[in-house]
């Protein structure tokens, strides 16, 4: 049974690269280590995507190491052009400080932040200070421009175009791995694979300035089996927020997702014992569901809470199970003025986001997978009522498993 934090790390599929392993796990096995990971403030939450190395820093921290949850307020101002192919948007340092409380709220409910335990950091608190011409000088002279230009991140964006300021993206981050350092003792900075250049240039220069080893650790993106960024719904990413997403709707997401993603999803998502991962990954045909119904559960009450997982579990096993109770499921409110001016179901459709437009509505319609309270519409031109809703609302349905409830207001 894995016990060292690099061997749990591993074995759940964690790992992608690493760097001096060997003197790291050494370096582990006696005593803490301080690390950290960057969450660059460009939205008020957190998705699916940072959730990878935040599992890997709740294992961290269980294991007894100290994690640094590293806020972005000064490298979100220049934009990280990794995995980018056009410049991200320039964002103002209100919208940045705002962004930041919010993950800084997500972050407290993953990480223990008490005294002595996890450290909560902006990089905005040093690099706004910075003089251009020192940083430059004390920086800037431990960067090949030769060797920046290898990187995957700028690879990939020379033949579009790169501007400068997105070029200094990766001493900025380079240099916050020298400030943990000095501040807090860091030696290990844990991120996604598509940071690798931009994390080893940070552990390079704290070899190069300071003398001391310093880490890398890259962690396998969260793909599907077929090689795309899991995460990605109709209504985009597949946010941390309530309010962004719905506990039901991210519940619902991990029930429906592939079978062949079931296992890798168990391991890397939950605190499942790997035995029991490997269990219900080996199950085949209609049994996968009760792995999948495992992975849901396990996987909303971790990020949302137990509650919230059992009351979008039970939504879910009343509506699939035709009971068609759909107080739980996603619910847009519906103005009487609002039900007169739609009141064809394929109307009600798009203004609830189940398709996109009133013609795939109508194609849906016509291919007998659309649903009013539990009954198949059978009419592409099919109106509803008052009268069609209950005190719960209506029930809307779209194939087997895609439900929305429209409650009238007023």
């Amino acid at each position: 049974m894995a016990s060292h934090a690099l061997d749990v790390l591993r074995e759940r599929g964690f790992i992608a690269q690493t760097v001096y392993e060997d003197d790291l796990y050494k370096m582990m096995e006696e005593g803490p280590v301080t690390f950290y990971v960057g969450f660059d403030p460009t939205a008020d939450s957190l998705h699916i995507g940072h959730f990878i190395p935040i599992m890997a820093m709740m294992h961290m921290q269980r294991a007894g190491h100290r994690p640094i949850a590293l806020l972005g307020g000064g490298t979100a101002m220049v934009g990280d052009p990794s995995g980018k192919t056009s410049m991200r948007p320039m964002l103002d340092r209100t919208l940045l400080e705002r962004n930041a409380e919010g993950l800084q709220k997500q972050l407290s409910r993953f990480l223990d932040f008490s005294e002595g335990k996890a450290i909560l950091a902006n990089n905005a608190d040093w690099l706004l200070q910075l003089n251009y011409v020192d940083f430059l000088r004390e920086i800037g002279a431990h960067f090949s421009v030769n060797r920046m230009l290898t990187a995957e991140a700028y690879k990939q964006r020379l033949e579009r175009g790169l501007t400068f300021l997105e070029f200094n993206y990766m001493l900025m981050q380079s240099y916050d791995f020298l400030e943990l350092f000095r501040r807090y003792g860091c030696r290990v900075q844990l991120g996604g694979d598509d940071q690798w250049s931009n994390i080893l240039s940070g552990a390079d220069l704290i070899r190069r300035k300071e003398q001391e080893a310093a880490f890398a650790v890259t962690f396998r993106l969260l793909l599907t089996s077929t090689g795309e960024k899991m995460g990605k719904t109709v209504g985009g990413a597949l946010w941390l927020d309530r309010d962004r997403t719905s506990p039901y709707d991210f519940y619902q997401y991990w029930r429906n997702i592939d079978d062949a993603d079931v296992e890798n999803c168990l391991a890397m998502l939950t605190f499942l014992p790997m035995d029991e991962v490997r269990r219900l990954g080996a199950l085949r045909g209609s049994e996968i569901n009760e792995a999948k119904k495992v992975l849901a559960f396990e996987l909303t009450k971790i990020v949302h809470s137990k509650d919230d997982a059992a009351a979008a579990q039970a939504a879910a096993e009343a509506l699939f199970g035709g009971a068609e109770n759909g107080a739980d499921a996603p619910a847009t409110e519906l103005s009487r003025e609002g039900l007169a001016e739609n009141k064809r179901v394929i109307d009600l459709m798009v203004l609830c986001g189940l398709c996109k437009s009133r013609g795939e509505g109508r194609r849906l319609v016509q291919g007998g997978g659309v649903y009013v309270n539990g009954e198949a519409l059978a009419d592409p031109d099919g109106e509803v009522s008052e009268d069609d809703f209950g005190a719960e609302g209506l029930l809307l349905r779209k194939g087997k498993k895609v439900y929305h409830r429209l409650v009238l207001k007023g």
